[in-house]
């Protein structure tokens, strides 16, 4: 798997986009979708990333940087017909070791509550994520989950 900071430019990359923002749609209230569109992503405090397995896109994900010491995972995907086959994992982690060699102190998230979620859930949770409150801008919303992972930099 080669992962790759991305400059949104990509049709193959847009297609995901596309695909992650219509099942947001599907499962969760217009009013409790957080999914950053193309435009959302380009922002200069997030870092986006495609992972491909030779020239297929199989995911993608990005980083906000909240404040100097604290990252958001945003737009997580996994190709469909790459389910359950390590993507999502890899590229969690490699965000999660960018996150550190930043010098961020925690890393968050928002998640939908529905049963749809489950398997992101459970990922998060297995890579040392905890059920929070909402963090940044979020509001208390019952369709959405927030966790959070304390990091410990390579500085210390």
């Amino acid at each position: 798997m080669d992962i790759k900071i991305d400059d949104l430019t990509g049709s193959v990359v847009a297609e995901l986009l596309g695909e992650h923002l219509r099942s947001m749609a599907l499962h969760s209230p217009p009013e409790s979708i957080h999914a950053l569109n193309l435009e959302g992503l380009k922002k200069p405090e997030i870092t986006f990333w495609s992972v491909w397995e030779r020239d297929e896109l199989v995911g993608c994900g990005a980083l906000k940087e909240l404040d100097g010491q604290h990252g958001e995972i945003k737009s997580m995907r996994t190709s469909s017909s790459y389910l359950r086959k390590g993507v999502a994992k890899r590229l969690l982690e490699h965000i999660i070791e960018e996150a550190k060699r930043r010098g961020y102190r925690r890393l968050s998230l928002e998640t939908g509550s529905m049963d749809a979620f489950e398997p992101a859930k459970r990922l998060y949770a297995s890579m040392g994520f905890q059920f929070c409150r909402p963090f940044s801008d979020y509001i208390e919303d019952p369709h959405s989950v927030f966790m959070t992972k304390e990091l410990i930099s390579e500085q210390d």
